[in-house]
This record gives structure tokens, C-alpha cells and sequence, in this order.
């Protein structure tokens, strides 16, 4: 997995992940709101217990506080903004 934080600021970051099949993180939970944007490729995100599968072009909202992890499925790249206001 490779990362590069493209903004951080006292508003929040723009972070873009890149997965290889199989990569992940591990369950965490972060103190605010996040919106996973998918470039490509297909994972399995786990919010608050739950089963997502989000793939190319799909946005999915990871709320403050709650335990949440990644699994790509495959080859997978994502935009991750945290917003902190």
C-alpha cells in the first residue's frame, strides 16, 4: 500500500491510497468525518461492522467515531477526505 497526503490543512486532508490485491488497513476509527472516494478497482469496506463493497466511481461516508477498515479486493486506488470541522 502507498499513500501521499495531497492537502492537509486546519479544514482536513485529501489523502490518495493505493492497494494491490489482497492490501488493506486494519480496523481504526478516526475523530472525523470521512468520505472515501473510489478511483478504481474494487474493496470491501467494513463501517461500524457492516459489509460495504464499493467500486469505481462510488463515494461512501465513514462517520467520525465509528471503527471501520479496507480490503481490496483488487488492484484498488481511493480518494480518502477528512473533514475536520
Amino acid at each position: 500500500m502507498v499513500s501521499r497526503t495531497l492537502i492537509e490543512n486546519k479544514a482536513g486532508t485529501i489523502t490518495l491510497f493505493a492497494f494491490d490485491a489482497g492490501q488493506g488497513l486494519s480496523e481504526h476509527s478516526a475523530p472525523f468525518d470521512a468520505v472515501v472516494q473510489v478511483l478504481d478497482g474494487e474493496a470491501e469496506l467494513t463501517i461500524g461492522g457492516e459489509k460495504v463493497n464499493a467500486s469505481s466511481g462510488q463515494m461512501v461516508v465513514m462517520p467520525a467515531n465509528v471503527p471501520h477498515a479496507v480490503q481490496a479486493r483488487q488492484r484498488f486506488k481511493m480518494l480518502l477526505t477528512m473533514l475536520r470541522a
